[in-house]
């Protein structure tokens, strides 16, 4: 569990270090109404690689919405566990875990969106300048898909099932990570910030929810 949790910090501090590079390195206005943005050289050119798609982006944003089922879905369990118990306590623990993990993603949603480390690319959907970095869509959904998988080993029992499910979950978050990406209405690093801290706060939930017992 020590080792699990040691990994989750270092990649905290991980995203911390990459976001404060962003702050400072090659900053120059290039986002939507010629905002700052980080590394700038980098994601200009990724940003005209991959030009800009509206379909993909109205298909991630449609997708987007699985991240709010899936939550919805673990929540229900949750409270039935809490009604019939009559107890928080005894809801279980993997499943109060995962709570305390969506309250923290939304957290770090609230938080980026109030500190703009960087702003949007140029694209048709937006007027204004918004902030960017990390991808919200790319935190939660990967967030919410990768302990959606640990929930799916951990309670469904039927190995053809357990398969299909964690290959919808898989299927679904790599279509956004690169739907985001290529559509042309996130730069580069906010797509990779966003995975590091998506990753981060997943490895934690492990090692609260699961690693103590098997280590039994």
């Amino acid at each position: 569990m020590k080792r699990i949790l040691a990994l989750g910090a270092f990649l905290l501090l991980l995203f911390a270090g990459f976001t404060v590079l962003i702050a400072k390195v090659d900053v120059a206005p290039i986002g939507c109404g010629s905002t700052d943005v980080g590394f700038s050289s980098l994601n200009a050119e990724a940003n005209q690689l991959f030009g800009q798609h509206e379909t993909i982006y109205k298909i991630t944003e449609a997708l987007g919405y699985a991240t709010w089922g899936v939550v919805a879905l673990f929540g229900l369990l949750g409270l039935s566990q809490l009604i019939s118990r009559r107890s928080l306590l005894k809801v279980d623990r993997d499943i109060l875990a995962l709570g305390g993990g969506y309250a923290v993603m939304l957290a770090c949603y609230v938080l980026f969106e109030k500190l703009a480390i960087n702003y949007r690319p140029v694209f048709s959907a937006f007027t204004e300048p918004e902030p960017s970095y990390p991808s919200s869509h790319t935190l939660m959904l990967v967030f919410v898909m990768a302990t959606a998988m640990m929930q799916i080993a951990h309670r469904v029992k039927s190995t053809g099932l357990r398969r299909i499910l964690m290959l919808l979950c898989l299927l679904t978050a790599l279509a956004v990570v690169c739907g985001r990406l290529v559509c042309g209405v996130h730069w580069l690093t906010d797509i990779v910030g966003a995975l590091i801290l998506a990753e981060a706060l997943a490895v934690l939930y492990y090692g609260v929810a699961f690693a103590a017992d098997s280590e039994r």
